[in-house]
């Protein structure tokens, strides 16, 4: 299973990549986390945001496999028409019926991350069109885990976070660059309670 390592799951839409992009560049090398994305993506499209961020970081990038093991270090992004969902210990890549006109939606990653690890999941919603990510962010929280919405003024598309920040969901709202600086001091401060405990 995957160790007691924080899972970040992020969400995004229109006006997201050059966000993604800024943030993979910020995370240090030896950060110890998981990251699983989801981008609304035409499922006739390639999808090059593996490649686009593989540019920009250390981590490993690549489209998420049904069943594979959860590493850290890793960055797993949902394929095209497909659903990305987070288990304990691996990941499942599905089908399953579009949610918020969508397939991969963000809400099932946010939703099943927050079953699977509860307070160690830190979900992100980034620029993007209507609500997805809204719903999930409220399982998250519920299960204790961090929320994060990007600052509605500085994305391209605001929708989707300022959906998150209105329903009350949102606990910090935040420009990207405070993102990628609050996520180190989140993982710097999991591994000390880790090893204090």
């Amino acid at each position: 299973m995957f160790g007691g390592q924080l899972v970040i799951v992020i969400g995004g839409s229109a006006g997201s990549i050059e966000p993604l992009l800024l943030l993979a560049q910020s995370l240090p090398a030896n950060l110890t986390v998981a990251i699983f994305i989801v981008v609304h993506t035409p499922a006739n499209r390639p999808d090059f945001l593996p490649e686009l961020l593989q540019r920009r970081t250390q981590f490993s990038v690549a489209h998420a496999v049904d069943g594979a093991v959860i590493q850290p270090r890793h960055i797993y992004i949902a394929p095209p028409d497909r659903h990305l969902l987070v288990k304990p210990g691996y990941m499942r890549v599905v089908l399953g019926p579009k949610e918020n006109r969508c397939r991969p939606a963000i809400d099932p990653l946010f939703r099943t991350a927050a079953r699977a690890y509860g307070q160690r999941v830190v979900a992100i919603v980034l620029s993007g069109a209507l609500w997805d990510g809204t719903a999930g962010l409220v399982e998250v929280k519920a299960q204790g885990g961090v929320t994060i919405a990007q600052d509605p003024q500085e994305a391209t598309v605001s929708s989707m976070p300022q959906s998150a920040i209105t329903s009350g969901t949102a606990e910090y709202i935040l420009a990207i660059a405070e993102i990628a600086r609050f996520l180190v001091e989140l993982v710097h401060s999991s591994v000390l309670k880790t090893e204090e405990s």
